[in-house]
């Protein structure tokens, strides 16, 4: 067993190790994901487009969040995905409703920013 001790940060060192700790799940992301590395590349091309866009700040920032809520879904998507297996990792039909829900959760981010993208630019 794991006798680690766990310590309370405050104030400063909280925020660099809650960072740390930021820095450590994206990196594990884009490491082992290829889904969220794919979304990270379209998010930096469209993030290229939109920064060559002249159109208001306010929908640059609405599109970027819209980009932004997709990596999201695929985080919580993963996360979902990893504590199932570690639970366990025989079939067992929660857990593949669990990490449907959670896929699905992906698809419906990705619909909002394709209607956002739409409705801002195209329609």
């Amino acid at each position: 067993m794991n006798n680690k001790t766990v310590i309370k940060r405050h104030g400063l060192m909280r925020l660099i190790f809650t960072l740390r700790h930021t820095f450590n799940g994206l990196k594990w992301m884009s490491k082992h994901e290829a889904a969220f590395r794919q979304e990270l590349m379209l998010f930096s091309l469209l993030g290229l487009y939109l920064w060559l866009q002249t159109i208001p700040l306010s929908d640059k920032l609405l599109l970027a969040a819209s980009l932004l809520f997709v990596l999201f879904a695929e985080l919580i998507n993963t996360a979902v995905e990893v504590v199932v297996d570690r639970i366990g990792t025989e079939h067992h039909e929660l857990s593949g409703l669990a990490k449907d829900i959670a896929s699905a959760s992906v698809f419906i981010a990705m619909l909002i920013c394709a209607a956002i993208w739409w409705a801002l630019l195209w329609a």
